[in-house]
């Protein structure tokens, strides 16, 4: 059994694509090298797998896993040693949160690609409706395929829903008729990383904490300028403050308090859920709130402000 196991983790709705993309890439020659490959499908739709027209179908062992409480390590663990397998090939289900897949991965189990397949007909109404699995499909992915996309559609209202959730991954519109456009939309941040002092608007904080998060390096030995809320804790040195904002990602259920470690110029006599405007230099250092490296604001000013109209920051 090899020491890491390779798996390419393929996302997206029924009927959106998913076992159209695999079947053609298990088709390929070029996929195929000889390895054992587990094809692990955890829905069935109307299309199903050819594995006779495989390139190595002698090598590939087709498991239906549709019964969600089977989703465990013991399981997967079980059919590498079972099959002898060196690469995982998976189409998800739709309606599985991907945390639960990486929860049961087995010690070895290295994702290689993850990429997100949508029907351009039906994704608008699957984001208003179901828009915690929306999310959960685009925010790790590194592409997302618009599917059965037609010219009459508005690719920035795809773009957009995207590009809310992540700035990493490329976006691909597929045609009928096989023809694919790749996403060329610029995305502007909503301030100016060159500025002096980069100012972030209350309406901007979720856009600037993620690519922050994303790319730090951009923002290194530079100052910003934003209004937090102040989270303290006892274990923190006295100069010491957490500062951030309550952030909506996908839907209510996922309000998460999205915060910076902060190192303020002077002592402040400061409580937790105090709101501050704070103009302090990014670092890249060690702090205890990370338990490692992270990014660390050295303040030049922190003032009690009050809080912005709206407190819960989102991406518009």
């Amino acid at each position: 059994m090899p020491t890491e196991t390779p798996v390419y983790l393929f996302l997206g709705f029924l009927e959106s694509g998913k076992t159209k993309f695999i079947q053609e890439t298990l088709e390929d020659k070029r996929f195929s090298s000889g390895e054992k490959t587990l094809l692990l499908v955890c829905e069935e739709g109307e299309e199903e797998y050819e594995t006779i027209r495989f390139a190595d179908a002698e090598n590939v062992e087709l498991v239906v896993l549709d019964d969600k409480t089977k989703l465990t390590e013991a399981y997967l663990s079980g059919l590498q040693i079972q099959y002898g397998i060196e690469r995982v090939v998976v189409e998800y289900n739709g309606t599985w949160l991907l945390e639960d897949f990486f929860n049961a991965m087995p010690e070895g189990w290295m994702v290689n690609q993850i990429m997100t397949f949508f029907d351009s007909n039906t994704f608008i109404n699957y984001n208003a409706n179901m828009r915690q699995f929306t999310f959960d499909k685009i925010q790790n992915t590194q592409l997302v395929v618009f599917n059965r996309f037609d010219d009459k559609m508005d690719k920035m209202e795809f773009h957009k829903i995207v590009r809310a959730i992540s700035r990493r991954c490329d976006i691909v519109y597929e045609h009928a008729d096989g023809k694919a456009d790749f996403d060329d939309i610029e995305d502007p941040l909503p301030f100016d990383i060159n500025a002096p002092v980069i100012e972030i608007e209350d309406k901007d904080y979720a856009f600037f904490y993620r690519d922050l998060t994303e790319n730090l390096e951009s923002y290194i030995g530079k100052t910003v300028k934003f209004k937090g809320l102040v989270a303290k804790d006892k274990r923190l040195a006295p100069q010491d403050i957490v500062i951030g904002r309550h952030v909506m990602t996908c839907c209510e259920a996922d309000i998460q308090y999205c915060g910076l470690a902060c190192v303020l110029p002077s002592v402040m006599d400061l409580q937790t859920r105090d709101w501050v405007c704070v103009t302090a230099k990014v670092r890249f250092e060690k702090h205890r709130i990370y338990k490692g490296k992270g990014p660390v604001l050295i303040a030049e000013k922190a003032i009690v402000c009050n809080p912005p109209e709206e407190a819960l920051a989102m991406f518009y």
